[in-house]
């Protein structure tokens, strides 16, 4: 079938009004909550405080468990009392039980808990029930303060249910029709059935966050950076579906979901983080609410201000409610409460931040020669090269086509002798065919994924007829990740790597695309369940392979397009099947910044657009886009015409060079960055907002951000561009030409000329930027070129930065501190280069070469530079007067070495 016949239909998937848990939940408005606390139940515990909850009519009991975690984080937990069988709690995604703080119980009538450090206060009032957390006294987050609380307890099957008058009524009450739209017991779509054996389990609640009116995160959809306000039937949706071409503007799940919401006003970030692997809608609304100041005295009148109030209702199909609320109270705090939680970026090798070649098919070996030769031919650096479906038997995945690719250990080796690698695809549906070893050891140890009925299930995929691994069980995990041993894995090598696509998982004739919910998988759990777990499973477990082929030596490099959260801890992921059309390479910006703001920060988008055939303009804007953005490969469709980066004239071939050596030059910067990620959780790339916290001017900004805190980039994301208006954020802040030196005369939204050229990038003043002298052909070939420094002083004329190196590939940096991080200070007129990490240790003979210093007032008479056993030598300088720009050449100081320059 040709791929357009899998293309977006929308009637394919669901409105949020033919979701029944949506609809049923809906049915609750805002008022009060029918739960109270009981009182007399409640204990308190070194680790919690435990208490019961009623609800008024139905007289069900729920358990609340509230946690303090250190670090400002507090964990809220509501499960039946004591529920007919156990509900699914997601296992996986936290690294470890969080560790707990003690909590003061202050008052007994009304639950006021005071944290440890005194700041926050969380109060619960008993009927009816609500929890509020106060910052000093002030209220920043409260919950069911809407009284939005909503649990579906398990109940028996209507067939099994002895007749009380409760039941009675409700028989006598519904109707058939009735029944139906709430999709208690079944529920259609199309000529989809949905049975349900364990009846209704959606749960809900909502949050109030005082004093908000910018809300953010929430991945994957292809729509703002801020988030929306949702009207009735159109709430934001996570749910991982497989939608090719899809629209823009649109709040349906895409390919990943990261349950991870942030609220951002100029003097605090707080987050709520919603650990439910079903099906969740998210609902929005921001509107000013009247605050009453008492008055100081009875001759003044209370004053009242509009403040905003942001109101965010969570809703799941199933699972229990566990959330987690984030305090902050900085951007950058709470990226570090959510990865203590669930993980940082796993540290990327240095090869995969190169640029990755990928197409859907490179033919077969001779393509993939040429198409590496084409490379040096036209002196473009590249890493990687991508084989799509095509290269397998039949796509039967960890095989190869015989006749395409009949040595493909040969074609591996010309790879390894430019220092390139290869990555394959391994999808998760398994070609039904008994003599395919794969599917025969899985079926016969039971490893699929099951129906209803206790049988495989069977849906189609590019194999035509396939079973689904069910990598929720971690035996069939091992199985799985031992596939990539170089033995099983016919003709793999140590450069080969990996792409997991289809993971979400995608079945083509299936409901919206994707497996039945009533599907079963490991301990009986229902498909429902798991749903949005399913990729992320993949994932860990090929990476897991890729580490244990290696007897644990060597970084893994996976790619996967489905995601939950804590997916960073096994490599990268990228925003799917786009258009090559110029309103995808705009929202692209802010569907990269939402994935980096809930820990991803290793994601990219398919530069010149996966769809359709871009005209050179916009596959040349593209390239300028991604080569400024964190993962970076092109990719296109079968469908489309060829697309190299030499096959669109010599002007179109030059830029598009340009724009990648500018990437492979900056590398340096970029390691480093996925370093501080890697270990303090600090996101790759920012939107302007996190760096700028204070600016009401950055809160909605999308198209342009921060590469880490020293680099502007303002993507031309517009046809024929002839300038573009950059906002220069933040007040007292200098900003250079990245490329010219120049200092940025004004201040605020600035009209920017532009050429094809490239696209403006501004070095923020007080930064210092680590680049290498010259692109290689690869990252590797790129080892022993030596450095430069771009130093952009700030006000004060003063600059810092850092530099990390380790060997690039391998996890020595972790197990034997082999690793080099450096600090470069600008103060006083001079230059100091120190050691940030006295536990790390790696030799290396690069040098520092070259050092820029950009908004240098006056020439100098005279450089040196000593090191750190008083050896002194003057230095070679040139300064330019229109720029200001001090060049420093010819310096041969040693990276691993102290040293220091004055001017």
């Amino acid at each position: 079938s040709s791929v357009q016949d899998e293309a977006v239909d929308k009637s394919n998937f669901k409105k949020c009004n033919q979701i029944a848990f949506y609809r049923r939940q809906k049915l609750l408005h805002p008022g009060k909550s029918l739960y109270q606390v009981l009182l007399d139940s409640v204990t308190l515990s070194d680790e919690s405080v435990k208490f019961q909850i009623i609800h008024e009519e139905n007289k069900v009991l729920l358990q609340v468990e509230i946690y303090e975690i250190e670090g400002n984080i507090f964990r809220l937990k509501i499960d039946e009392a004591s529920p007919l069988r156990a509900r699914y709690k997601v296992p996986d995604v936290l690294i470890k039980e969080p560790t707990t703080q003690r909590q003061v119980m202050a008052d007994l009538s009304i639950l006021v808990l005071s944290s440890v450090n005194e700041d926050y206060k969380l109060q619960v009032t008993a009927s009816p029930f609500q929890v509020e957390l106060q910052s000093k006294g002030e209220t920043v987050m409260s919950m069911n303060s809407n009284g939005l609380l909503y649990f579906e307890h398990l109940q028996p099957p209507p067939s099994d249910r002895k007749p009380t008058a409760q039941n009675e009524e409700a028989a006598s009450d519904s109707s058939k029709e009735k029944q139906e739209d709430l999709g208690l017991w079944q529920e259609k779509f199309g000529s989809f059935l949905d049975i349900k054996a364990h009846g209704p389990t959606s749960v809900g609640v909502d949050f109030s966050l005082h004093g908000y009116d910018h809300v953010y995160g929430i991945p994957q959809h292809t729509e703002t950076l801020l988030l929306k306000n949702t009207s009735d039937g159109d709430a934001y949706r996570l749910y991982n579906l497989d939608i090719f071409g899809h629209k823009i503007h649109d709040k349906i799940g895409i390919y990943g979901s990261v349950p991870l919401l942030l609220a951002h006003k100029p003097n605090r970030t707080s987050g709520i983080f919603w650990l439910n692997s079903s099906e969740t809608l998210v609902d929005i609304s921001t509107k000013a609410v009247a605050e009453h100041t008492p008055s100081r005295c009875a001759a003044e009148t209370a004053k009242q201000r509009a403040v905003p109030l942001t109101d965010v209702r969570w809703m799941s199909e199933s699972g229990i409610i566990d959330v987690f609320l984030l305090m902050g109270p900085t951007p950058f705090d709470i990226f570090k409460q959510f990865a203590q939680l669930t993980g940082t970026q796993a540290l990327p090798p240095l090869f995969s931040l190169g640029y990755h070649q990928c197409r859907w098919n490179y033919e077969d070996e001779q393509d993939v020669k040429a198409v590496d030769a084409g490379f040096d031919a036209h002196d473009i650096p590249y890493d990687v090269i991508w084989l799509d479906i095509e290269h397998t038997d039949g796509k039967r995945y960890f095989t190869w086509d015989k006749q395409k690719f009949q040595n493909p250990r040969k074609m591996q080796e010309h790879l390894r002798k430019k220092k390139r690698k290869l990555v394959v695809i391994v999808d998760p549906h398994i070609k039904v065919d008994p003599s395919y070893t794969l599917y025969a050891q899985a079926k016969e140890k039971g490893y699929f994924v099951k129906d209803r009925n206790g049988k495989d299930f069977e849906g189609i995929c590019w194999p035509g007829s396939s079973c689904y691994l069910d990598f929720t069980n971690p035996e069939v995990r091992k199985w799985y990740a031992d596939q990539f041993a170089f033995k099983t894995y016919k003709a793999s090598t140590n450069i080969l790597f990996v792409w997991n696509d289809m993971n979400e998982p995608s079945v083509f004739k299936g409901a919206e695309l994707t497996m039945q919910k009533d599907a079963v998988h490991y301990n009986n759990w229902e498909h429902r369940e798991v749903h949005n777990l399913y990729g992320f499973y993949q994932q860990m477990a090929t990476a897991e392979g890729l580490i244990r082929r290696s007897s644990g030596k060597e970084r893994p490099f996976v790619l996967t397009r489905s995601f939950f959260a804590g997916s960073q801890k096994y490599g990268a992921v990228w925003t799917g099947d786009n258009t090559a059309e110029w309103s995808y390479l705009k929202i692209s910006i802010p569907m990269l910044l939402t994935i980096n703001m809930a820990g991803i920060s290793f994601c990219g988008a398919d530069v010149g657009g996966f769809i359709g055939d871009p005209e050179p303009e916009l596959l040349v804007r593209w390239y300028q886009a991604g080569a400024y953005q964190p993962f970076f490969r092109g990719h296109s469709n079968m469908e489309s015409k060829r697309r190299e980066p030499w096959l669109f004239g010599e002007k179109n071939t030059q830029i598009i060079r340009r724009a990648i050596r500018e990437r492979y030059v900056l590398l340096p910067y970029l390691y480093t960055l996925f370093y501080r990620a890697h270990t303090a959780a600090e996101p790759v790339m920012r939107s302007l907002w996190i760096e700028f916290p204070g600016k009401m001017e950055t809160f909605d900004v999308e198209n342009e951000y921060m590469l880490g805190n020293a680099l502007l980039v303002h993507p031309v994301t517009e046809k024929e561009a002839k300038t573009v208006t950059v906002l220069f954020p933040g007040s007292g802040e200098i900003w250079y030409d990245f490329r010219k030196f120049k200092r940025m005369e004004d201040a605020g939204p600035v009209k920017i000329p532009v050429t094809l050229e490239n696209i403006p990038v501004f070095q923020r003043g007080g930064t210092v930027i680590p680049l290498k002298t010259t692109a290689g052909k690869s990252t590797e070939w790129m080892i022993d070129v030596s450095y430069e420094l771009h130093v952009a002083l700030d006000t004060e004329g003063c600059a810092i930065g850092e530099l990390y190196v380790d060997d690039g590939h391998s996890f020595q940096y972790l197990h034997k501190k082999q690793f080099l991080y450096r600090k470069f200070t600008f103060h006083k007129n001079i230059l100091s280069s120190s050691c940030i990490d006295e536990s790390g240790q790696y030799h290396t003979t690069c040098v520092v070469e070259r050092v820029i210093i950009l908004g240098f007032g006056k020439q100098p008479a005279f450089v040196a530079a000593s090191s750190k056993d008083g050896k002194k030598k003057e230095v070679v300088f040139t300064y330019d007067t229109k720029t200001s720009a001090l060049t420093l050449e010819n310096l041969a100081l040693s990276v691993d070495a102290d040293w220091e320059i004055c001017i």
